[in-house]
């Protein structure tokens, strides 16, 4: 017995027709979509600041009028986070749409996860779900399940357990469908999207994934037959990685153990993901909190020809004074600049100016005037990419724990009726994992300088202040080295802005795999735009760039 469950969203903002897409390229049962992340989160808050009807993706309302039949139609169940902070209110919305549409829909919805009332001064603060309350849902017979902040994962473990029948203790089962959850929930990112090895296959316009999971927890993931992109074992191993740390997955219904997953290839376009096993929870849950933390400007001025440095010094000595009461005040030279150029653009350095502060104006105006009369006043050719605004403000993400048992977890079903969802029958610290064996390096020889992406993918993101980076080996000779080279002091060395910061080394074989855990670079998290690439998203691709001594025989 096999639950196809298809993905038609990454985040909100994702590819509009996915939905159409997935319902009619093939055989689903069910059809999820994850609208939510930490910055998605702040966006809604603020939202229900405006209007507190708001607070959920409009996104999924729009598409859902256009598909809402074909599902009805194909008997495909839709399971969603789109209600972000409204879940009620969304549920609702669906309900109008579907009377308005005529088509006969049973439409529930999960609560609980909402706990901004007990942490004050906090635009948003909710618990990470687990997935037993779209499973009270779907028995219940719903059609649509609207879900506010669940694990992303919980949009699959949530209906297998429904299908399956699994209690909340058959920990395998729910770890194998973790997995397969956390393989669909960014969409593309499956199928060849963001892939280190793109030009492997045509990943001009990936399709979206889906996973044939089965009863005993193990699943294939793959894609509708014609639809673009590519599923392999390199595919599925860097989304295994992408947002991830050590062997324990932590969730709230299961913990799963990513050092004991297999994969192969199980055709084209299909890997198969097994021998997943499952650990008890940790006795608490995680609780996302957003809140303002003030007010952000930005300028970047355009740095030309000679004397680059020069130039640099002498904006920042003349904006000094304006810049004197800011609390955070960031410098950055980027000498993208060549010399003897063929073109402006290619001959010209950037320099970018960020301010934060609590109050407005210390950022707004009296910078945006420090800056602009400068115009005819400072270092030749000056200009600014675009004029700074008024101040703008930013979000800062943290992290905090509460027991199980503190959240009110409840399913609330088509006709009305509320059900209960009991927190973890049982738990289990997270203790760390042993160090794996790692295989013996390999026998010295002729080595050249060259760049590690050439014998190694890699796929980075945002955890809060903390950035995760995933790097694979695609052949067991090249895993030798990989696991004795890519030591934590050697990552440290590539990525020099991580020299002073914590980096911690997870080694996952079974995956041919290093995952790094950089704790802090992110600062105060993406809404509060730390650094140049505020969700680590290219920082995978930045270590892969890097050279180092790599043996010939890998070349």
């Amino acid at each position: 017995m096999t639950l196809r469950i298809g993905n038609a969203s990454g985040f909100y903002g994702d590819r509009f027709d996915a939905m159409r897409e997935m319902l009619t390229g093939g055989e689903l049962d069910v059809l999820t979509g994850d609208y939510l992340a930490e910055l998605t989160m702040l966006i809604l808050g603020r939202d229900r600041l405006k209007d507190p009807a708001a607070g959920y993706a409009r996104t999924f309302l729009r598409q859902l009028e256009e598909c809402l039949g074909l599902a009805h139609e194909r008997g495909v169940r839709i399971v969603t986070n789109a209600g972000g902070l409204n879940p009620a209110g969304l549920a609702d919305a669906v309900r109008r749409l579907a009377d308005r549409l005529g088509i006969p829909v049973r439409v529930a919805h999960v609560a609980g996860d909402d706990l901004t009332a007990a942490h004050p001064g906090s635009l948003a603060a909710h618990a990470y779900l687990g997935g037993f309350g779209i499973t009270e849902c779907l028995r219940a017979g719903a059609d649509v399940v609207v879900t506010g902040r669940v694990t992303d994962a919980a949009l699959v473990t949530g209906p297998a357990a429904a299908h399956f029948g699994w209690n909340e203790t058959e920990y395998d089962r729910l770890a194998g469908a973790v997995v397969a959850g956390h393989v669909l929930e960014c969409g593309a990112q499956a199928t060849g999207g963001n892939y280190a090895f793109f030009r492997d296959g045509d990943a001009r316009r990936p399709g979206f994934p889906l996973a044939e999971l089965h009863e005993d927890g193990s699943c294939v993931i793959t894609k509708h037959p014609g639809t673009g992109g590519f599923v392999d074992v390199g595919t599925v191993t860097a989304q295994l990685l992408y947002e991830t740390a050590g062997a324990r997955y932590a969730g709230p219904d299961v913990t799963a153990r990513l050092d004991t997953v297999r994969l192969s290839q199980d055709g084209p376009d299909r890997v198969r993901i097994e021998g997943v096993r499952g650990e008890a929870p940790p006795p608490t849950l995680k609780v996302g909190l957003n809140r303002l933390g003030g007010f952000r400007n930005e300028v970047v001025f355009v740095l030309t020809g000679l004397d680059i440095e020069a130039k640099a010094a002498l904006v920042r000595e003349q904006l000094e004074p304006a810049l004197g009461k800011v609390a955070d005040v960031r410098w950055e030279l980027a000498r993208t600049d060549r010399s003897d150029a063929p073109t402006e653009e290619t001959a010209s350095a950037l320099l970018r100016l960020v301010v934060r502060d609590p109050d407005q104006g210390a950022v707004g105006r009296a910078l945006s005037g420090a800056a602009v009369e400068l115009a005819l006043a400072s270092y030749p050719g000056f200009h600014v990419l675009a004029p700074p605004g008024k101040g703008s403000p930013y979000g800062v993400f943290e992290d905090v724990y509460v027991p199980h048992g503190s959240v009110d977890h409840v399913a609330v079903l088509h006709d009305g009726r509320r059900i209960p969802v009991p927190p973890a029958h049982d738990t289990a610290v997270l203790d760390a994992v042993p160090q794996p064996s790692l295989p013996r390096p390999p026998e010295p020889g002729l080595t050249r300088r060259a760049p590690l992406g050439l014998v190694a993918g890699a796929r980075s993101g945002d955890k809060g202040g903390n950035a995760n980076v995933g790097v694979w080996a695609r052949t067991d000779d090249a895993w030798r080295w990989l696991a004795h080279e890519l030591t934590a002091d050697r990552f440290r060395e590539l990525v020099p802005e991580s020299r002073e910061l914590t980096v911690v080394r997870h080694a996952l074989p079974n995956l041919r795999a290093l995952n790094f855990v950089v704790e802090g670079i992110l600062g105060a998290g993406v809404a509060a735009q730390h650094r140049f690439d505020p969700q680590a998203k290219a920082l995978g691709e930045w270590l892969r760039s890097r050279h180092l001594e790599i043996p010939e025989a890998l070349l």
